[in-house]
């Protein structure tokens, strides 16, 4: 028969059907190989059960049928791959239409794992977080914490932890503010107005007995206040990289991390030009020493310990490495070209007045051209030659303009991540692990065999209903099959043996009641009339009482 052919599945509550020819079709799978003998399997109901998510199922069902597997929009990716995964799916069988939306979880996993190790996180960590950061987490949990072990973790974060208390905050304000006077000062120093020239006396001879002497404006150098500037800034500076170190939890690190080289090689910077001034005119010309202390510029890159934002603008553009690249490819493609036509273009017409002379001049020409500068000191002159530089021109706006939104909308991934990371709380719910389900009797099975009569059979909800039949549970199984259409079996004994009844209200078991009743009625209660003093074996009073209280309930 047809129905012999299918197979009912019920994931999550809701019931599928199918034929088992189409679980077939995806060999190696859960569904492909279901049995009777197995745990979830309903003989009851006549159905598996599968505590899972119905609407990812049925995209699963959906797979067998069709041989196409789509994603459902309302699942989150990493949930779909989990139930795939209990159902021994790929994930990569899911169909072109439907693989930029399931792959969009991945991107957003990448972006969390690189927001992980920003740590961004303003909130101040918990006192085993900090212990397993320093490493003796051990320590910790047994109570043994060394004065200094208790201290250390307390410095590291006034220092480099802003947001951990209000004392580091102060500690990040004196920081920055350091930081601002000391790029300004370098700045203001080479300013005309700023310095102070350096005066030389000189004596010249007027006459062969006539001698003289002048003041000869040498140099100038900045004024002397600049300097203690410098040094009050580059001692707080010094202070506080030596304490970071100090109390690291990891010194390998620390000194492989670029703010800490920058700040390490820029402090350093300034002791060596102290140390070259104050060896005299034996360094007078080196001067161009001093071009190496523009590295002291790059302080500003500590402000990124303090602002998340700088954070995930330097890190942009590092992810988009590749489209920068190809930016730049393109970009110097572009100039190549447009520096060799310009070249040629202003040469075939007469041009007394032309600015390109060579193709490395007209790259300096095009590279204004194509970033949409335009210093305007060469030009072209020829009809041809402005043909040329209006292509250079749309060239450069195209080339510039097509990588912006990809830069623009990682910058975007990662802020709106950050933002929404912020808000989530720290601490979660604990969900304990699911217990796999004990392997029990089915219901009244052990009520059947203790209370079973040795000389008739059992009536239904004798044993279903006893003490050691657990009558409640099978009666509203009961009630469930007959909801869903099914035949109900009259007693625990029967769905063992897999008989079929009919239906407790169907006129058949009404009839068979009406002639209990009148049996009862004729049968003697005592000896005479030459009939035995008990009722024959089918009709004794062991299997009459469950039936009257059976119809009396």
């Amino acid at each position: 028969m047809d129905s012999e052919n299918r197979v009912i599945l019920n994931v999550g509550g809701i019931r599928h059907e199918t034929y088992k020819a189409t679980l077939k079709k995806i060999p190696a799978t859960r569904l492909s190989r279901l049995t009777e003998a197995l745990a979830n399997y309903d003989p009851v109901l006549n159905e598996y059960f599968f505590d899972r998510h119905p609407g990812v199922f049925a995209q699963v069902l959906n797979y067998y049928r069709t041989g196409k597997l789509h994603y459902p929009t309302d699942v989150c990716g990493p949930l779909f791959e989990e139930e795939l995964e209990f159902w021994g799916l790929d994930s990569n069988q899911v169909e072109p239409c439907c693989w930029m939306t399931y792959t969009q979880h991945r991107d957003t996993q990448e972006t969390l794992t690189v927001l992980d190790r920003l740590d961004l996180d303003t909130e101040k960590p918990s006192d085993e977080e900090v212990a397993r950061k320093f490493g003796f987490e051990d320590a910790y949990i047994n109570g043994e914490l060394t004065p200094w072990q208790t201290i250390k973790p307390r410095i590291w974060s006034l220092f480099d932890e802003p947001y951990s208390s209000s004392a580091a905050k102060v500690i990040a304000v004196i920081s920055v503010f350091f930081i601002c006077v000391s790029i300004l000062s370098f700045c203001l120093k080479t300013h005309p107005d700023m310095r102070v020239p350096v005066i030389k006396n000189v004596t010249i001879q007027l006459s062969r007995d006539v001698l003289t002497w002048t003041l000869d404006k040498k140099s100038t150098e900045p004024h002397v206040a600049f300097f203690y500037i410098e040094c009050a800034c580059n001692a707080w500076f010094t202070f506080e990289i030596l304490v970071r170190f100090i109390v690291a939890p990891n010194k390998v690190i620390f000194c492989k991390t670029h703010i800490n080289i920058i700040d390490f090689v820029a402090t350093l910077s300034f002791y060596v030009d102290l140390v070259l001034k104050e060896c005299g005119p034996a360094f007078d010309k080196a001067d161009i020493l001093e071009f190496f202390s523009i590295i002291r510029i790059m302080r500003l890159f500590k402000l990124t310990r303090h602002s998340p934002g700088l954070k995930i603008l330097i890190h942009t553009f590092k992810a988009s490495g590749k489209e920068l690249s190809l930016l730049v490819f393109f970009l110097v493609l572009g100039i190549v070209v447009f520096a060799s036509l310009i070249y040629y273009a202003e040469r075939i017409q007469r041009n007394p007045k032309n600015d390109f002379t060579s193709i490395p001049e007209g790259l300096w020409w095009a590279v204004v051209t194509m970033t949409t500068i335009g210093y305007g000191d060469m030009t072209p002159k020829t009809y041809l030659g402005m043909f040329v530089g209006a292509l250079c021109a749309l060239a450069g706006v195209l080339t510039i303009a097509l990588p912006v939104p990809v830069i623009v909308s990682n910058f975007s991934r990662f802020y709106s991540h950050t933002q929404a990371r912020s808000k989530l709380p720290r601490k979660r719910r604990r969900v304990n692990p699911v217990e796999a389900p004990r392997p029990k009797v089915p219901p009244g099975a052990k009520g059947v065999a203790a209370n079973a009569p040795q000389n008739g059979p059992v009536v239904s909800g004798a044993g279903a209903g006893g003490p050691g039949g657990g009558g409640a549970a099978h009666h509203r199984r009961m009630n469930a099959i007959k909801h869903q259409n099914h035949p109900v079996p009259s007693s625990p004994a029967d769905t063992l043996n897999g008989n079929d009844v009919p239906d407790e209200g169907s006129p058949r078991l009404h009839k068979k009641k009406s002639k209990d009743l009148e049996m009862e009625a004729m049968l003697p209660h005592g000896g005479g009339h030459g009939h035995h003093a008990h009722p024959p074996p089918h009709h004794n009073r062991s299997s009459r009482v469950p039936s009257l209280q059976a119809l009396n309930a």
